[in-house]
């Protein structure tokens, strides 16, 4: 029986991740899953904490190394290292909710044209901080997002997943999206992602894992230009930031990495097929810088998830963090006209 499910392997790239990842590694250990079949592969990039020894407490099969310290690279080291069937994208800071949750993100994968899957929601539990909260509620981890349209979970401002236009069927607990090439897709890739290993071939994960890229990638090498994701009706828990401190590094990181790397990774031309679409992104950036300015858009925002979504403490950090988020996007644009793309962040000091 247990041999026909198919093997597991967890993916957790760490860098001085002691707060979070006891609580990650705990809910993997949980699952209803036959330990031959599951593995845990975690890449740490140098932590000067005790991620190592919390790692080696929970039996963790194999530790590598990741030399070059983003969480890209870490995903990509520990592909290299993983045996399984499929490849789970677990982060430091994710919690798998129950011990059911792995059963029902692979029930899809029976379905040979199924690449991957992903949750369709972050959870927010009551014992969460507000901050961590707010983000599971809004759906996504940048604000700018819910303006540019391109997110991948429910989102309780718009009661949709994205608002991107995709293809999907609703396949009875999950549903099965088709994503074709030319056209933009949505943010799919992190945070409870699978994937089938035997794909990675046919994507360009070496060095770095780009999570956005992986499923462009497949598509563009597919003979019918698409790609087939189940977005399967579970969540998963992100505690992504507790405090607006931790947030403004984050997203200082996380443009900074972007502009860095922003380019460097041309699409392989095929011919007869366009080049991948795009977000209406200029509309995003007018649509946020006015709602920032303005302010009522914020508030009616926020009174809107709050009506579908009742957290009040939450709900009441959207202005803070669009405003934030915009200080952080300015300040990184002058930047490049100044400077250039600039280094990827310095990880030297990190701490989850």
């Amino acid at each position: 029986m247990n041999e026909s499910l198919p093997s597991v392997s967890v993916l957790v790239p760490t860098l001085n991740s002691a707060r979070t990842l006891g609580a990650c590694l705990d809910s993997v250990r949980a699952q209803d899953w036959p330990a031959g079949r599951l593995e845990i592969v975690l890449a740490d990039a140098g932590s000067t904490d005790g991620t190592i020894g919390i790692a080696r407490e929970r039996g963790v099969e194999k530790i590598v190394g990741n030399p070059l310290r983003t969480g890209e690279a870490g995903k990509t080291a520990a592909a290299k290292a993983a045996s399984g069937d499929l490849l789970a994208l677990v982060d430091s800071d994710n919690v798998l909710p129950d011990p059911g949750w792995l059963r029902r993100m692979v029930a899809p994968f029976a379905d040979p044209a199924v690449a991957a899957a992903e949750p369709l929601g972050y959870a927010a539990r009551p014992e969460d901080p507000p901050l961590v909260r707010y983000f599971a509620r809004l759906g996504m981890n940048d604000p700018f997002c819910l303006f540019v349209g391109n997110y991948d979970r429910r989102c309780a401002v718009t009661g949709r997943w994205t608002e991107l236009p995709v293809e999907a069927e609703d396949r009875g607990g999950w549903l099965a999206v088709r994503l074709v090439r030319g056209r933009p897709f949505p943010t799919i890739g992190a945070n409870g992602f699978l994937i089938r290993r035997s794909l990675l071939p046919r994507t360009r994960v070496d060095p770095y894992w780009f999570d956005v890229d992986v499923l462009q990638d497949l598509a563009a090498t597919s003979p019918d230009g698409a790609v087939t994701v189940a977005k399967v009706d579970t969540d998963v828990v992100h505690l992504y930031c507790d405090s607006f401190e931790a947030f403004r590094r984050k997203q200082e990181r996380r443009v900074r990495d972007f502009l860095h790397f922003s380019g460097r990774r041309a699409e392989p031309a095929r011919p007869g097929v366009p080049p991948a679409g795009r977000p209406p992104l200029l509309r995003g950036i007018v649509r946020f810088s006015l709602a920032v300015l303005l302010g009522f858009p914020l508030a009616r925002q926020a009174r809107r998830g709050a009506a579908a979504s009742p957290d009040p403490e939450a709900w009441a950090l959207h202005a803070k963090a669009c405003r934030l988020t915009f200080r952080v996007y300015a300040a990184a644009a002058l930047r490049r006209v100044l400077r250039g793309r600039g280094a990827p962040a310095d990880r030297s000091a990190w701490r989850q």
